[in-house]
């Protein structure tokens, strides 16, 4: 019996059909060759489309042939050649010079120099030692006053500073620049000594409940700004992270996934990857070119007060009181932990002489060691070095291969005193029993120029002060504070190296001081944050500080100055002139600290013929200043002009008070 089943392969395979006219005829059919259309082309040129498509394709398939036959040793000698062409061309734009008129050994040195920095800078090591290169007793200070509420952060980005407080207010300034605006050669407005705002935005408490509300609806606390001056990020009381517009202050996205207060944030360098810290011990991380969540890194056993970072994918935070500085390698996804707490005791030296003083440290044996109950700042310097502050007023050096603290500089602010006895006790007439001991002060505010060995610091004692590292990064030296150390008007004249003779023959003006409205006393506040960036090309001009100065602490009310002013200052440190001060004097009368002798300021000014010169060589606020204190005198000094030339109301003034709307609450 047949079937399909049992019938043979043979059988059942289907043939095609032997006799297919229209298959052959299918095939046999030459392809024909498709009509070539062509349009006039605009510039007359004969070449096609097809054509000018088949040049570019002979010359793609030419170079990756050519790419194809270059071998690696070859390629990285043509990306190193062409590197040190680029390297060299940068460094004749910098330096000024024709390649001509520069000699090969300089030349050559110099891009020597820039190799090894460029190197350093990849591998994230410290290369930059210029503690020594800047002026810092002759910082030019300017300050731009706000209304409102404590100031609680600031970040400098370019030409622009961005500030925050706890009044919700999110600002935008442009750095004083101390020239006029020109237009066809003329001049055109004002010269510009102080900070000028040119955004402004803030929120409002009674949106707290709309998730969708695109500003914060609680104290601002913490702000930074990418590298590129694109995006700048705040964060604050209502949990929540605002990402902005740079530009033009304009909110772009909120994260709200922090479960309690977000008090730092810090982008990682060259990128715009985001860290933040929160009061809920965790630290998160985002990208902003996604405007998306990346990480949650835990760990912390308390809040996690400050986060810093550098180029590489990691960042270091402390966590107050645990008492703990962690280094978080997000890609190994492990931390290390650096533990402080105790107080800061002698060195082995000390221990070894049993007692003996140790001339080197700034502890005096008699003098009372404050244990760290809090960490609550952080700076790196770079991948293995950074440094903390802490609530004892100590700063810490630490290295990512010890567990311990390298060196610590204790009570770096100094000590507060005591509360008077009517701030202590209720009585009418309260007993010395009551009388407390003086305090340290805390250590507010921490930030250090990214791979050098510089960075300062801020509490209230009304100073910013300047700490260098050590070559051997092993210890912590002071290098004074920012601007005169004396206040007032002798500070001024000292740093500027011009006798008060020059200014008026009565000595009254300068012993009131005060009565300028340019006051260049001590801050009066706590200095909430810190912003360090360099003045040109690796800091060719000096260094730019920026401090945001409150009547109140950033994280509590727990003290009040009343005199106090909430407000941005700034300070404009320049750099010594080959070897010198950019002061106008000889080298001869600068020592190495950039410091004139007295006897050259003397010798300077019991010349009469160069007392005009003497005015004209001052900066714009030191001459601001001069005109105030000659019209208080009842004398001119105007350096040779008529006496009907009033160039002051070309100049605005330093105190000028900041009267933008909307601030009170």
């Amino acid at each position: 019996m047949s079937s399909f089943f049992t019938a043979p392969a043979s059988q059942r395979k289907r043939k095609r059909p032997q006799n297919d006219d229209r298959a052959t005829a299918k095939r046999d059919v030459p392809p024909t060759k498709r009509k070539e259309t062509r349009d006039e082309s605009i510039s007359g040129s004969d070449v096609s489309d097809n054509e000018a498509r088949a040049d570019d394709y002979g010359a793609s398939q030419d170079s990756d042939s050519e790419s194809d036959t270059e071998d690696v040793s070859s390629k990285r000698i043509r990306l190193a050649e062409q590197y040190l062409a680029n390297t060299q061309k940068e460094v004749l734009v910098e330096e000024g010079f024709d390649a001509a008129d520069v000699d090969a050994d300089n030349l050559r040195r110099r891009m020597g120099d820039r190799l090894k920095e460029d190197t350093a800078e990849s591998k994230s090591k410290l290369y930059r030692w210029i503690a020594e290169e800047m002026v810092w007793g002759g910082a030019e200070r300017s300050v731009a006053k706000m209304q409102g509420q404590s100031v609680t952060g600031v970040a400098v980005q370019g030409r622009f500073a961005y500030t925050v407080g706890k009044d919700l207010a999110v600002s935008k300034w442009e750095m004083p620049t101390h020239e006029a605006p020109m237009r066809d050669g003329k001049q055109v407005g004002r010269v510009r000594s102080t900070p000028k705002r040119v955004a402004y935005s803030r929120g409002v408490r009674s949106k707290k409940q709309d998730r969708d509300y695109l500003h914060h609806t609680g104290a601002i606390l913490c702000v930074a700004a990418s590298q590129d001056g694109k995006f700048v990020a705040t964060g604050g009381l209502d949990k929540r992270i605002v990402v902005w517009d740079a530009a033009t202050l304009k909110p772009l996205k909120v994260f709200t996934q922090h479960r309690d207060t977000v008090s730092s944030l810090a982008f990682r360098r060259g990128t715009n990857q985001l860290f933040s810290a929160s009061r809920d011990r965790t630290v998160k991380i985002w990208s902003l070119d996604e405007l998306a969540y990346v990480e949650t890194l835990f760990g912390h056993q308390d809040e996690v007060v400050d986060v810093s970072a550098l180029a590489q994918e990691k960042c270091v935070t402390v966590g107050a009181r645990d008492r703990t500085a962690r280094q978080w390698k997000v890609v190994e996804e492990s931390q290390l932990v650096f533990r402080g707490g105790g107080a800061p005791g002698r060195s082995k030296a000390d221990r070894s002489a049993r007692g003996a003083p140790d001339p080197s440290t700034t502890v005096e044996p008699e003098q009372k060691a404050y244990n760290e109950g809090s960490m609550d700042r952080v700076a790196c310097i770079d991948d293995e070095t950074f440094i903390t502050g802490s609530d004892n007023g100590s700063l810490s050096l630490w290295n990512v291969h010890k567990k311990k603290a390298v060196f610590t500089y204790p009570l770096a602010h100094g000590l507060d005193p005591p509360l008077p006895l009517s701030a202590l006790s209720a009585e009418e007439h309260p007993t010395a029993a009551v009388q407390g001991e003086p305090q340290p002060r805390w250590i507010t505010a921490l930030r250090a120029i990214p791979f050098s060995d510089t960075f300062v610091s801020g509490s209230w004692d009304g100073v910013i002060r300047v700490w260098r590292i050590t070559e051997d990064k092993r210890r912590i030296e002071s290098l004074g504070v920012v601007g005169p150390s004396v206040d007032g008007m002798p500070g001024l004249l000292h740093t500027e190296s011009v006798s008060s003779e020059t200014l008026s023959d009565h000595s009254s003006t300068l012993k009131a001081p005060q009565q300028s409205p340019l006051a260049h006393g001590p801050i009066v506040g706590v200095i909430n944050d810190l912003a360090i960036v360099d003045r040109g090309e690796r800091a060719k001009d000096g260094v730019l500080i920026a401090a945001a100065v409150g009547k109140q602490h950033r994280l509590g009310r727990w003290s009040e100055f009343a005199e106090g002013k909430n407000c941005l200052v700034i300070f404009e440190v320049p750099r010594k002139m080959h070897g010198a001060v950019n002061t106008g004097m000889p080298e001869a009368a600068v020592d190495k600290n950039g410091q004139v002798s007295p006897e050259a300021v003397a010798k300077k000014a019991d010349a009469p013929e160069d007392s005009a010169r003497d005015v004209e060589d001052l900066s714009p606020v030191s001459r601001q200043v001069l005109r105030e204190t000659s019209d208080a005198a009842g004398t001119s000094h105007d350096g040779g002009r008529d006496a009907s030339y009033e160039p002051a109301k070309d100049v605005e003034g330093e105190g000028v008070e900041d009267t933008f709307a909307g601030f009170d609450d």
